[in-house]
């Protein structure tokens, strides 16, 4: 069984930062991908950033230059830095990874409100 307890969401002004954690726990033998994607009201969800067990990245054209995702190994935790902050980032953000346990699977975490609001 694998546990994902996200952190860091929050509310903030437009043009600032916030930064998101993400933990996964439990008998984890190896993550591959690792990423972030979020769902704003009456949209579907959709892949914000995700990165690679050998640090290769990749991000939504919407976020490119503004957010970072970042990985720790040691940990099993990914991180997102999310800078300049726009209106249009508020959504329920969660976390997601490719892990193998017992076998091989995708996981998600619970979920953690960001609203981008003056």
């Amino acid at each position: 069984q694998v546990q994902l307890v996200e952190s860091g969401g929050g509310l903030v002004q437009p043009g600032g930062s916030l930064s998101l954690s993400c933990a996964a726990s439990g008998s984890i033998l190896t993550i591959y991908r690792m990423g972030w994607y979020r769902q704003a009201p009456g949209k579907q969800r959709e892949l914000v950033a995700s990165i690679t067990n050998s640090g290769n990245t990749n991000y939504a054209d919407s976020v490119k230059g503004r957010f970072t995702i970042s990985r720790d190994n040691a940990k099993n935790t990914v991180y997102l830095q999310m800078n300049s902050l726009k209106f249009e980032d508020t959504a329920v953000y969660y976390c997601n990874i490719d892990a193998v346990t017992l076998r091989r699977a995708v996981y998600w975490g619970q979920g953690t409100q960001v609203t981008v609001s003056s």
